[in-house]
């Protein structure tokens, strides 16, 4: 019998950007039911919702995508919020799912949770050299409260959790809300509306000398799927492609691919955020034979041909 075949397994955050790739990549593994709890029915920050969720389904696993998040603008604006509910979210979900017998808890850490002077390529066992890039810190430091509680669960408890760090990640259905959006969305949004607007330019925050690592969102959820069935420390293992790029190249690689020929116009008032951001993937493919596949090009021209035709 496959892995998969006989589980129920939970995804939270499961009608989301990530989540509806992993739901897509479990079906693909003929999984057995996959819950997607709705916010509505079960709001995760409040632990008796949490209780009667896992009470209601009896899951073997739970795999924790769902996140309050956002771009630069949206941690500066929301900093109470993003700490308070990733880290409530986060360990009570932990706690019950010990308490009540799962078998296994798959957490999702961001690559926030590094140091703001990580030296490139980052590696796991960088994470606590220094204190996050200030604008992400408190959602970062939220995320990694569950690496402490899942390293802490399996030295008392024996209990099996693990703690991924994806890069950040881009994708067909991604979220392009211009008030929450991550860079890639952002600056696809710009340019495909410049040009149906006959705008002549666009404005982008910062200097474009940071750096940036980005994964294909399928090719995540692969990584999530084979880490779920074949990895079983609490060591962190970095989830990404290894690649670096400049958020000037960035931009205007995305220009050429939209088609915008105007001017862009950096507002460097506005914050670069982390100065470099790029993994070291290697951990990912010893413990569990994960190595990206999507070549950078060929998913930016992919999600662009998606928010074209559905946004």
């Amino acid at each position: 019998m496959a892995f998969y075949d006989n589980k129920t397994v939970i995804v939270t955050g499961g009608s989301g950007f990530l989540g509806s790739h992993v739901i897509e990549e479990l079906k693909k593994k003929n999984c057995k039911e996959i819950i997607v709890p709705r916010s509505k029915e079960y709001d995760l920050t409040e632990k008796t919702n949490i209780i009667r969720l896992l009470e209601d389904t009896k899951p073997d696993i739970v795999i924790h995508l769902a996140a309050v998040v956002g771009g630069i603008g949206a941690n500066r604006e929301n900093p109470g919020k993003f700490f308070y509910d990733n880290i409530i979210m986060g360990t009570q979900l932990i706690e019950y799912c010990r308490r009540y017998g799962v078998d296994k808890f798959v957490a999702l850490g961001t690559i926030c949770a590094y140091p703001k002077y990580t030296p490139v390529p980052f590696k796991e066992e960088d994470i606590w050299n220094g204190y996050p890039e200030e604008t992400n810190a408190p959602y970062g430091l939220a995320k990694k409260m569950m690496l402490v509680q899942s390293q802490a669960y399996r030295e008392q408890y024996g209990y099996n959790s693990i703690y991924l760090l994806p890069v950040n990640l881009y994708g067909p259905r991604d979220n392009f809300d211009p008030s929450s959006s991550h860079v890639i969305p952002a600056l696809i949004k710009k340019c495909v509306d410049a040009i149906n607007n006959n705008q002549q330019s666009i404005e982008v925050w910062g200097t474009g000398e940071a750096t940036r690592e980005f994964l294909y969102v399928e090719d995540c959820a692969e990584a999530i799927v084979l880490a779920t069935e074949k990895y079983e420390k609490s060591d962190p293992i970095n989830i990404g492609s290894g690649k670096e790029i400049s958020i000037k190249d960035l931009v205007y690689l995305i220009a050429k691919l939209t088609g915008f020929k105007g001017e862009i116009k950096w507002n460097t008032d506005k914050p670069d955020g982390q100065p470099r951001r790029c993994l070291d993937t290697k951990k990912a493919e010893i413990e569990f034979n994960f190595v990206a596949k999507t070549e950078f090009i060929d998913g930016l021209e992919k999600t662009i041909k998606w928010y074209k035709n559905n946004c």
